[in-house]
């Protein structure tokens, strides 16, 4: 159950932050946390995928999600218009 909170809470966190570096502010607040939850398990994978290492700890967990928020922003942008 904390490792659900945990990812919840850092999820919400990296979403916010993926919608203030996004042009536009993404597609509001709910939704940025939601795909901010989307977008660490994106990063997650991708960073896996690529073998690339990152910061341990909170701070490179909230990095990780919102560089994939970011991604996931951006490819749901796409579809936006």
């Amino acid at each position: 159950m904390g490792g659900l909170l945990y990812s919840l809470i850092i999820g919400a966190l990296a979403g916010w932050l993926a919608g203030k570096f996004m042009k536009g502010g993404g597609f509001g607040l709910l939704i940025n946390i939601i795909l901010g939850i989307v977008g660490g398990l994106v990063a997650g994978w991708l960073f896996s995928t690529l073998n690339i290492n990152f910061i341990d700890g909170v701070i490179g967990d909230v990095l990780k999600g919102a560089i994939g928020a970011s991604v996931v922003l951006f490819v749901a942008g796409l579809f936006k218009k």
